[in-house]
């Protein structure tokens, strides 16, 4: 008994011994790491229920900002194709009235982008005439130019003669004389002169074509000016009948929202559907150019109810489904889904699913949305 008992201890002291000789000579590298850290409950996480819970340092971290929803009656719209077109009233065309060969300006030929003002010269048109043209032309004013001369003899006849000639006479004689200098002096100015191309209007180039040299025909348009921060937008309705209900528009250029004037409608049909014509003013209008098609909220005089939010605050579920997130709780967001309709280009009407005196957010809500 005694001898079990002997090696019993001997098997425990050998096992105490190598268990303390692997934890003294284990070197480096051949650790297995500390034991893994649990789950930090602080941080921003996506929820089972699809909430989000977000901290308040991380809330000012990524920049969320709420608003309050706050039912209104809001004027009912809808989206039209448009496309910006040049206001009448603050744009103008350069065309030459006949051919020729241009010729640049005092400060040579003007480029797209350029600013011109009223009045300015942009080229000339040195008259493109041909060689019998030319010859019957100076063949005229060699013509007019010897009967001026005779006409210059005869009147000083008729002045030494004062005394015994009419005075109606001598009147006639003169007043034949200046005709024929006057209209030797216009024929000579079609021989050699050039018809200036001046601006219009003041504005910036849109389009420019001319070229040192090139020629050109009558009524060829060769600039185009237009006053950036004036210009029209002409969008197709396909319904006549919401042309009586139209109260306004507006156009979303970038962040910003450009308020629509509306203009009128034409009477005649293009492509089967009715232009209308919407007058827009203002700097934000510097990103537009003549010809780029847009989005046009057109804006009716019904009214339908529901909460202005932000186009920038929709956000897509994992359905495709327009949400919000409304903040429940000091650092909990829960998403939203929306019923929306436009309302100005910049925002929508959110008909449901949003109620008065609640918070959703505004800015920052892309962050929030990417939270898992």
């Amino acid at each position: 008994m005694n001898v079990r008992m002997k090696t019993a201890a001997a098997l425990l002291l050998a096992a105490l011994f190598t268990i303390t000789t692997s934890l003294t000579w284990a070197g480096e590298g051949h650790d297995h790491g500390e034991a893994p850290a649990g789950a930090n409950a602080n941080a921003p996480q996506r929820l089972p229920d699809g909430g989000v819970f977000l901290p308040k340092p991380a809330q000012h971290q990524i920049g969320v900002r709420t608003l309050v929803a706050d039912q209104k009656q809001l004027p009912r719209a809808f989206t039209l194709a448009g496309k910006v077109v040049m206001d009448p009233n603050a744009g103008g065309r350069v065309q030459p009235t006949q051919p020729g060969r241009l010729e640049p300006g005092p400060r040579g030929f003007p480029t797209p982008g350029q600013a011109v003002r009223k009045g300015e010269v942009l080229a000339y048109v040195a008259p493109a005439a041909g060689n019998l043209e030319r010859a019957g032309q100076a063949s005229q004013v060699a013509e007019l130019r010897a009967a001026r001369a005779l006409a210059e003899k005869r009147v000083a006849r008729l002045r030494e003669l004062a005394d015994t000639v009419p005075r109606k006479e001598i009147e006639a004689a003169e007043s034949e004389l200046a005709s024929l200098g006057e209209r030797a002096s216009v024929m000579s100015a079609g021989l050699s002169g050039r018809e200036a191309l001046v601006a219009p209007v003041s504005g910036v180039i849109a389009s420019a074509t001319a070229v040192a040299g090139a020629v050109v025909d009558a009524r060829e348009l060769l600039f185009e000016i237009v006053d950036p921060t004036r210009l029209r937008i002409e969008a197709l309705a396909y319904d006549p009948a919401l042309v009586a209900d139209i109260a306004g528009g507006a156009l979303a250029v970038g962040k910003e929202r450009v308020p629509l004037r509306f203009v009128g409608a034409a009477r005649s049909l293009r492509e089967q559907a009715l232009p209308l014509q919407f007058a827009a003013e203002g700097p934000a209008l510097l990103g537009l150019a003549v010809g780029q098609p847009v989005q046009v909220v057109v804006q009716t005089k019904s009214q339908v109810a529901g909460v202005p939010v932000p186009a920038a605050a929709l956000m897509r579920n994992p359905s495709n489904q327009s949400i919000v997130w409304v903040k429940v709780a000091p650092e909990r967001f829960e998403p939203r889904v929306l019923t929306t309709e436009p309302l100005d280009g910049a925002n929508v009407v959110a008909t449901t699913g949003l109620k008065a005196g609640e918070r959703f957010v505004h800015q920052g809500a892309s962050l929030v949305n990417q939270i898992r």
